[in-house]
């Protein structure tokens, strides 16, 4: 009688979780991480005055400096390995490193500081992989509608836009689940261009 168990591990997906300072993406991946989340969270010091802008989130006194990292695994056959980046420019050298091998990633904006969020989408629209928008509703903060977010984004309607609480598990886990969608839909349309090229 063998030892081993029959159950397969899952299929691990690499997820880049990215936006400006401040936008929620340790909140986020710390809503949904079924290990303890890791973070590299660091004070904010007098030494950053000038350099990372606050305006709009004065109240902020960490930020992440090197990744956030979590797990959740969605059904039995996939475990989502979420990867944060930082949100200040001048660590962006570090993005190449974090997004080699993911498969599709999540934009978070604040629509307070909106203008945050274009450095990521020009990164990931030049890195040509999946990715969902999520529109983090902050406390105070005039909620938009999505379409008026999609249009003042220049966003085309293949790009979901979602609203999310990065706070919330199952707000956290529905944008998650529509980034999946995208990314089963993008390598579905591949695999079907190449059946059509090999067919001709």
């Amino acid at each position: 009688m063998s030892g081993r168990s029959d159950r397969t591990a899952p299929l691990a997906v690499k997820i880049v979780v990215s936006g400006g300072l401040g936008v929620g993406k340790t909140t986020f991946i710390g809503a949904v991480s079924e290990i303890e989340p890791l973070d590299t969270e660091a004070a904010i010091t007098q030494v950053s005055v000038g350099v990372d802008s606050l305006d709009g989130v004065e109240s902020k006194t960490t930020t992440t400096v090197a990744l956030d990292f979590g797990r959740i695994t969605l059904d039995p056959s996939i475990a989502l390995y979420l990867f944060g980046t930082p949100g200040q420019d001048r660590f962006s050298f570090l993005w190449d490193d974090l997004v080699e091998g993911a498969l599709g990633t999540v934009v978070l904006v604040d629509t307070r500081r909106i203008e945050d969020c274009f450095p990521a989408l020009d990164y990931f629209e030049a890195q040509g992989a999946p990715f969902v928008l999520a529109v983090n509703r902050f406390e105070g903060a005039q909620c938009f509608e999505l379409d008026e977010v999609r249009e003042a984004l220049g966003l085309g309607d293949d790009v979901p836009v979602l609203a999310c609480d990065a706070r919330t598990r199952s707000s956290v886990r529905d944008v998650l689940a529509a980034l999946m969608d995208q990314v089963i839909g993008a390598r579905t349309a591949r695999r079907a261009g190449r059946t059509a090229v090999l067919t001709r």
